[in-house]
């Protein structure tokens, strides 16, 4: 897909790696980016377009579908992260991981998946994570709905395959944004992680891993389970 005259679309392009996106789109020479995020006013990058979308409420999505019939390019960007454990974290942070990265993703996925297809059929760029494909008690809601997210994706690659429309994941670490401030250790730029993933998209990647962390969790995924979780095996 050419992004160059593109019509794109970011969830969560308030901030983070969202906010990268649509820089890196407008740099691309898109047409027209829409910044979409539950509070528009704090949209602030120069040159998008700021539009109102709350990924977890129906209405709000019918709204931006109805709002931005001319899109292309979807991004699916806007996250949660609420660090809680499956066994001792509140069951509502649980229901609002699963809320915010699956039925969220699949929510705007469905609204936008015909105006793809009467522009030409165009692209979805899924927001994933090395978390899609490793847990921890931590992070387990976290990967838990990153991981329904991957298998959404896997789906919807095929199902909207007839029509034309590409769809890329983009695994990665750790950034260097909000959502991870509290991490100490290695962060990747989430302007250059942007940067790969629409690569990935100009070149019809199915996936985009934008570090070596997701490169060597993926490819032990191939392993014995041990080689992942080294705990397992004492």
């Amino acid at each position: 897909m050419d992004i160059t005259g593109a019509v794109a679309l970011v969830t969560g392009a308030n901030r983070g790696l969202g906010r990268r996106f649509a820089a890196a789109l407008l740099e691309r020479g898109a047409a027209k980016v829409y910044a979409a995020a539950r509070n528009p006013e704090s949209i602030d990058l120069p040159g998008v377009v700021p539009l109102k979308l709350d990924v977890t409420d129906p209405e709000s999505v019918r709204a931006a579908a109805a709002a931005a019939g001319d899109v292309t390019l979807l991004v699916n960007n806007a996250g949660s992260s609420t660090g809680a454990s499956l066994l001792g974290g509140s069951l509502e942070d649980v229901r609002l991981e699963m809320e915010t990265h699956y039925f969220g993703t699949l929510a705007v996925t469905r609204e936008f998946a015909p105006i793809l297809e009467r522009n030409g059929g165009g692209a979805v760029l899924n927001v994933l994570s090395v978390l899609s494909w490793f847990t921890a008690p931590q992070v387990a809601a976290y990967s838990a709905a990153k991981s329904a997210a991957w298998s959404l994706t896997n789906a919807l690659r095929q199902e909207l395959a007839p029509q034309k429309t590409l769809v890329t994941a983009l695994h990665v670490g750790y950034m260097d944004t909000d959502m991870a401030k509290h991490v100490d250790g290695p962060k990747s730029d989430p302007a250059v992680v942007a940067g790969l993933a629409l690569d990935g998209v100009e070149q019809g990647r199915f996936e985009v891993l934008a570090d070596d962390l997701s490169r060597n969790v993926r490819a032990g995924l191939s392993g014995d389970l041990t080689g992942l979780y080294p705990a397992l095996a004492s």
